[in-house]
């Protein structure tokens, strides 16, 4: 079964499929996105793969006859697709040339642009599980891309807000907060002519990174080719930094917000971001989300960011030499 039960306390929908709890972990000898696994062509750089899993797709079946009064259901249109970064096992995101980083990029739009067209489709999201920490079970470099039949909550509360704050100053909230991040400096970890990185001074991760685009930009598609290898490149810089605090792969998820699909007015309040959520507090402690985070909402965090972000600008600089460097030296 797949479908989707609607939370009258939340104004939300949950996605309910009982097929994802067979998903196996990968066995130590096997995997299914390497080449000569069969299930992959033999020679590929990046490669949209079919969901086995999926939760939402386009001949979704009839709910379960269980709903009732406020607790509605109605089937799980959607969409869910993979995209390998590499046919390496090993080799993640800042690991790939710019070249190859390049071809990622193109993939994530047009899987996004196919995708926001489908008549099913209310929101394109494009993401990344990356590390055990955050209950990845398929380590081999990859990530996601979700359509969903409607906008997902958190997505919604910040269109919300942004919409409050341009109706009451007539300015979009994001240039409001790039100022105050800029004026600051001490939460900027990286740069780019067209995005900042930095992790915002609200922020509930130790290393909790925004990527935000300076210009009037919504989605992948609004930037010119030559804007989302921009993009590209500084998120390489900025996951080759984080892997420098400790030494290790640095765990994470990560989430591009861009506008819902129809919103055409969403260009003047909101703007295309990416936010990472790394769980590490510590080389080897992680910032679990306990009763006040989950139950409430009530967002903490354990250290502070104006000490973080100094650490992480400084290895993203150390990456960004080594990447020149190396690049260099293949040249």
């Amino acid at each position: 079964m797949a479908e989707l039960r609607y939370n009258p306390l939340l104004d939300d929908w949950t996605m309910v499929s009982a097929k994802r709890q067979n998903r196996p972990d990968m066995p130590k000898d096997f995997c299914p996105f390497c080449p000569g696994s069969g299930k992959v062509p033999d020679n590929y750089d990046v490669l949209l793969y079919p969901n086995d899993f999926p939760v939402l797709s386009q001949t979704p079946p009839e709910p379960d006859d269980v709903g009732g009064g406020v607790y509605k259901t109605k089937k799980a249109y959607g969409q869910c697709e993979v995209i390998l970064y590499s046919p390496d096992h090993q080799a993640t995101m800042p690991d790939l040339s710019r070249q190859h980083m390049n071809q990622l990029i193109d993939l994530w739009s047009n899987t996004y642009d196919r995708l926001a067209k489908q008549q099913t489709s209310e929101y394109v999201m494009i993401f990344e599980n990356r590390g055990k920490e955050v209950g990845v079970t398929m380590p081999h470099p990859h990530g996601q891309v979700y359509a969903y039949p409607f906008v997902p909550k958190k997505v919604r509360t910040e269109l919300d807000a942004c919409k409050a704050h341009y109706n009451k100053t007539g300015r979009n909230l994001f240039d409001d907060m790039l100022d105050e991040e800029k004026a600051s400096g001490s939460r900027v970890v990286a740069e780019t002519a067209h995005f900042l990185a930095y992790i915002p001074f609200f922020n509930d991760y130790p290393y909790g990174v925004y990527v935000v685009a300076k210009q009037s930009i919504t989605s992948l598609n609004d930037m010119t080719e030559d804007v989302r290898y921009e993009l590209g490149h500084l998120l390489q810089d900025v996951v080759g930094g984080m892997d420098l605090i400790y030494d290790k792969v640095f765990p994470y998820m990560m989430v591009m917000h861009p506008a819902p699909v129809n919103d055409a007015d969403a260009g003047n309040y909101y703007r295309f971001h990416i936010e990472f959520y790394p769980p590490l507090r510590g080389e080897t402690s992680i910032k679990y989300n306990a009763s006040s985070e989950t139950g409430g909402w009530a967002a903490a965090n354990p250290t502070k960011i104006e000490d973080n972000a100094p650490i992480l600008k400084a290895k993203i600089e150390a990456f960004q030499e080594k990447k020149e460097k190396g690049e260099k030296e293949c040249r």
